[in-house]
Formats: structure tokens, C-alpha cells, sequence
């Protein structure tokens, strides 16, 4: 059996990079947390854990459910927009604003965020966004149902979203010294901003 389950398990691991470890705005939320080391932990902690449910909830057939009801995913398509949208226009007024820097408290202005907005935050980025249902629910618990062992694939999975997302969320701080002027936060700021409006955009295409 654990010769069955560990290459299985793997397979999943490398499953669950391939479709993870691409620039998304769940991504750039904890990259940007995790550079002002604001409320690393549970920002990870709630996206390792979504992922994690979305991931489980494939694997035990509500993935059929999401497709028979398109509805669903346009509701979601449709907030996601709008959230989308409205966090890139708080990203370009931070950029615009400046003076952000690393200094070991949280946001603009030098105070910490309240943890139950990092937390509603890191949520809605990644309900909001039809492509984590298409990605975790249904394809990689498609793959997971077509395996040896599907539940060994899903734990390899759910593995590979908490190692991506601790490994993103702390190893940002490697880049503290960069961060430490203004101009790389106002840089920043932009690239997500442009993130967030492009996805957002693309989600209104369909």
C-alpha cells in the first residue's frame, strides 16, 4: 500500500506546484504580507487551508456539483470582479501615496493592519476566483479520481499549497533589505495593482 501511495502522493505534490505557483492575486496578497510581515502566519495558515477543503471537496465529487450548477461560478466570477477591481485601486493609491517602508510594523503610515482584515482578505482572494474552483475542485480532483490512490494524491497536493505558501509567505522576508525604501514599495504596489486589474478583467472576459 505505501508503495502505491507515496509515488502517488508525489505525483500529486507536483500537481499541486504546477498549478499554485503561478503569479495570482492569492499569490501577491501573501508575497506583499509576508514582505511587511504583517500577519504572515494566519494569512498562510487561511490560504494552505482553503486550498486544502477546495482540494478535499474535489476529490470527494462536489466538482461534479460546480459544473452541473454554472451559476454558482458566475456569482463568484462576478464578486471576484468587484473585489478584484477595488484592491487594485487601493494598491495604485498606496503606490501613489508612498512612504511605506520595512520597518517591522504593518501598513502605510506605520501601524499593523487589524488581523481580521488580512484575514477576510486572504478569504475573499481566494473564493472570489472562479479559477481556484477550476483548478483545486475540479482539476486536480479529477486527476486525484483518476489515480491509484486518490486520497494520497490529494494529501500530496495539500502539502504542495502549504509548502508554496509558508515558503512565500516567510522567504519573502530574504528581500527585507530592498524593501527597506520607499520606491520598492511604490513598485510593488504597482505590479499588484496591474495583477489584480488584469485578473479581474480577465475573470469579466469569461
Amino acid at each position: 500500500m505505501l508503495t502505491t501511495a507515496l509515488p502517488t502522493a508525489l505525483t500529486g505534490l507536483a500537481a499541486g506546484l504546477t498549478l499554485i505557483v503561478a503569479i495570482g492575486s492569492q499569490n501577491a496578497f501573501v508575497l506583499r504580507s509576508g514582505l511587511a510581515r504583517h500577519h504572515v502566519g494566519p494569512v498562510v495558515a487561511v490560504c494552505a487551508i482553503s486550498d486544502a477543503v477546495l482540494i478535499s471537496a474535489g476529490v470527494a465529487g462536489i466538482g461534479t456539483i460546480v459544473t452541473q450548477a454554472p451559476v454558482v461560478l458566475d456569482v463568484v466570477r462576478w464578486g471576484g470582479v468587484v473585489f478584484l477591481a477595488a484592491y487594485a485601486v487601493l494598491s495604485f493609491r498606496r503606490a501613489w501615496r508612498g512612504g511605506e517602508v520595512l520597518d517591522g510594523s504593518a501598513a502605510p503610515g506605520g501601524t499593523a493592519g487589524p488581523l481580521s482584515a488580512a484575514l477576510l482578505t486572504a478569504v475573499a482572494l481566494t473564493l472570489l476566483n472562479p479559477h481556484v474552483y477550476l483548478d483545486t475542485v475540479l482539476l486536480l480532483g479529477s486527476l486525484a479520481n483518476g489515480s491509484e490512490d486518490r486520497w494520497a494524491f490529494a494529501g500530496g497536493a495539500v502539502v504542495a499549497s502549504l509548502v508554496w505558501f509558508t515558503g512565500l509567505g516567510y522567504g519573502a522576508r530574504l528581500a527585507s533589505p530592498l524593501f527597506a525604501r520607499p520606491r520598492a514599495w511604490q513598485v510593488l504596489d504597482v505590479l499588484i495593482g496591474v495583477t489584480m486589474l488584469l485578473i479581474a478583467v480577465g475573470l469579466a472576459r469569461g
